[in-house]
């Protein structure tokens, strides 16, 4: 006898798919078990959006198949399709709203069409070579973050980084050793910041971090750690043949500049310290000045 709740075939599963919001077209898989919707760290599903409440809805499986939606108390609320509910079970095609601005799609997908979906989610939103972030997410990313730290006062700090002299390495060892330095530094970066935190390939050779939840003297120490740890990177170019590089890193937290201030100012900002950075010498941070 068929169970009142949802038939999966061997290899297809439920998913969520972000249809609106800053992460439209990302993609989760639900396993059976219960996945907590927010903003916070601790969330199975992480909705990056200031309308999001840290713990702000949970999806859960019971033991007939049958999946619903439940809030846990969020501050603007959970909806299916227009009505605001507490609970309610939930079925393929529905559209779940978590907040003002972020809403997904509860489906059952096989495992072809999941990948597919994750492949142009990932396409769209990182870098080709270094697969970190690409500058368009980054810039959505920023705008959001900044209005919700004016709005809720929170803190937040902006690092762009530059590789130095990284034209000299293309012309001495060609450009299949320039990317290999873009990779492990990458990666290098990305090892160190935190998972709220967000590093983006900004263009060429610059990259940049957004620190949530980050002052101006926490940002000056991470982005020291990042100078110091790429310094001491072995990267391989040739066969035989290993180098090392420096990074210079211009830092701008949001109170460094003017209260109507917004993103394209705390990003000039940090910009305008990069390039100080560069001025005195490369291979160091500069976190003052040009205000």
């Amino acid at each position: 006898m068929a169970l009142p709740g949802l038939t999966l075939p061997g290899k297809d599963r439920a998913t969520l798919t972000v249809l609106a919001g800053i992460n439209a077209g990302q993609v989760f898989a639900l396993d059976g078990t219960d996945h907590v919707i927010g903003r916070g760290t601790e969330a199975d599903i992480w909705v990056d959006d200031g309308g999001v409440s840290r713990r702000h809805a949970r999806i859960t499986c019971r033991s007939d198949g049958r999946y619903f939606v439940e809030d846990l108390g969020s501050t603007n609320g959970t909806f299916v399709g227009p009505q605001r509910v507490d609970i309610l079970e939930i079925r393929p095609g529905d559209r779940i709203q978590v907040g003002p601005h972020v809403t997904l799609r509860f489906q059952i997908t096989d495992d072809a069409e999941e990948e597919l979906q994750r492949r142009l989610y990932e396409s769209s939103t990182r870098d080709a070579l270094t697969r970190v972030y690409n500058r368009k997410y980054f810039t959505e990313r920023l705008t959001a973050e900044v209005a919700y730290s004016r709005r809720h006062r929170v803190k937040l700090a902006v690092m762009i980084l530059d590789l130095d002299d990284f034209k000299a390495t293309n012309d001495t060892y060609g450009h299949l050793a320039g990317d290999m330095v873009l990779r492990l530094v990458s990666n290098q970066m990305q090892r160190l910041i935190r998972l709220e935190d967000l590093l983006a390939r900004y263009g060429g050779e610059e990259f940049v971090i957004l620190a949530r939840t980050t002052g101006k003297t926490d940002a000056v120490r991470l982005a020291e750690r990042i100078r110091e740890s790429i310094s001491k990177l072995d990267i391989p170019v040739a066969p035989d043949r290993s180098i090392r590089g420096t990074v210079s890193i211009g830092v701008a937290a949001l109170p460094d500049v003017a209260p109507e201030g917004g993103p394209n100012e705390l990003l000039a900002l940090a910009d305008a310290r990069l390039y100080r950075a560069k001025a005195e010498g490369k291979n160091r941070v500069c976190a003052e000045g040009e205000q």
